[in-house]
């Protein structure tokens, strides 16, 4: 009946109503025994139990009592009022004490409502004694008792009610809490398949599809002179068309790419090696060393797409004349090496990523190779070449790859 109650629930409703009817129930028990004891003071007893029940019944029908603590205070000043009559006429007023307990600690504050407490249970004592003439331990112990017997049903019931209302916050926050780690997630995720795209879409369609335009600018400028050098052009872009057209396909499907169907790493290495050496000016060779070890699908399709962009850009940008292409297995490590004598750059001086000029390779290299606990080294500087040095640590496949790769 206040602001600071707990907003009503059917369970708190349940037991106003209790509260209510107990009231009742008491005051008409009030008022009928004075009838039955004689009509002396029959017709004053039952007008102090209707006054009583009628300033009762006036809080929960006006709404300032339920909204406001002083009003709540003064209403229940009225009633204590108005029950002190009825104690003065009738002995059977004590027992109204008992539900005045759970009002009084239940709309004021804790200490306001402690003391209303005490002081309706001395005046419930005094009261029952004045009508018997005496006063003995009983006549003390009965409204104590039940003033104890209150204040531990209500106090407990606060209690509960606020650890239940702190675990509702609780779990409103973890809900708050879940909610906003899965739209984390969910961004997260999104952006990192939007750089697992970029990074597929730049080592293949597009190192591809500038292969495919040096090809066919190699075959404008044979023409007319050399038509046998320009058809060998035009048949590599088409090769490398219908190459780029396989890769684009089994990067929808999401599959392995197509160089390493039935081969391994180092045999697709060295055609790729073989297939850039013949489109291109360029004296590309392969290098096996150490012992080859089983790969995870990861590790070899990483591998392949850092060799793949590094020989674009010594095709593109290196004017080199030379390439040389190094897998190593060093026990508990994969190294790969690519190697041109091309003009070189400056590794400090980048230019600036742009989506036409490019400049996005190193750092998809960097961040493929980081996914799999890998590092890239960059050893280049104007005029001396380039070598780029990949490090992957070795993982044993997944039991399915294993089944995979033992299947005819």
């Amino acid at each position: 009946m206040n602001t600071a109650a707990p907003a009503p629930t059917p369970t708190t409703r349940a037991l106003a109503w209790c509260l209510h009817l107990l009231i009742v129930g008491l005051l008409a028990l009030a008022a009928g025994r004075a009838v039955a004891d004689g009509p002396s003071h029959a017709g004053t007893v039952v007008a102090a139990a209707a006054a009583c029940a009628a300033v009762y019944a006036a809080g929960p029908l006006v709404p300032r009592v339920r909204r406001s603590r002083s009003a709540a205070a003064w209403w229940l000043a009225a009633v204590g009022a108005v029950w002190l009559v009825l104690l003065a006429l009738s002995p059977d007023g004590v027992w109204v004490a008992f539900p005045l307990y759970f009002l009084q600690l239940h709309l004021l504050p804790r200490r306001a409502g402690l003391t209303a407490v005490t002081v309706t249970a001395v005046a419930a004592a005094v009261g029952f004694a004045a009508h018997q003439h005496s006063f003995g331990p009983a006549m003390a112990i009965g409204p104590a008792l039940g003033a104890a017997v209150a204040v531990a049903v209500v106090w407990g019931y606060q209690a509960l009610y606020r650890e239940s209302e702190q675990r509702r916050q609780l779990i409103e926050e973890l809900t708050t809490t879940r909610a906003d780690l899965a739209d984390a997630q969910h961004n997260a995720g999104v952006l990192a398949e939007r750089e697992r795209l970029a990074r597929e879409i730049h080592d293949t369609l597009a190192q591809g599809l500038s292969s495919i335009q040096l090809l066919l600018r190699a075959a404008e400028r044979a023409l007319p002179a050399r038509p046998d050098a320009a058809a060998r052009h035009i048949a590599a872009a088409r090769h490398a068309a219908v190459d780029n057209l396989a890769e684009a396909r089994r990067f929808v499907a999401a599959l392995a790419p197509p160089a390493l169907d039935g081969t391994t790493l180092a045999g697709a290495l060295e055609r790729l090696c073989a297939t850039t050496g013949a489109h291109h000016r360029l004296n590309v060779c392969f290098r096996l060393t150490g012992d080859p070890v089983p790969l995870t699908t990861a590790h070899e399709v990483a591998l392949l797409r850092m060799a793949q962009s590094a020989l674009a850009n010594t095709v593109r940008h290196a004017g080199a004349t030379t390439a040389e292409v190094v897998l190593g297995y060093l026990g508990d490590g994969v190294a790969l090496d690519i190697v041109d004598d091309g003009h070189g750059f400056d590794p400090e001086q980048l230019p600036a990523r742009h989506p036409e000029s490019g400049g996005f390779g190193l750092a998809a290299m960097r961040t493929r190779l980081s996914a799999l606990g890998g590092t890239l080294t960059v050893t280049s500087a104007p005029g001396r070449g380039t070598v780029l040095a990949a490090r992957l640590p070795l993982a044993p496949p997944t039991p399915s790859e294993t089944e995979s790769e033992a299947r005819p």
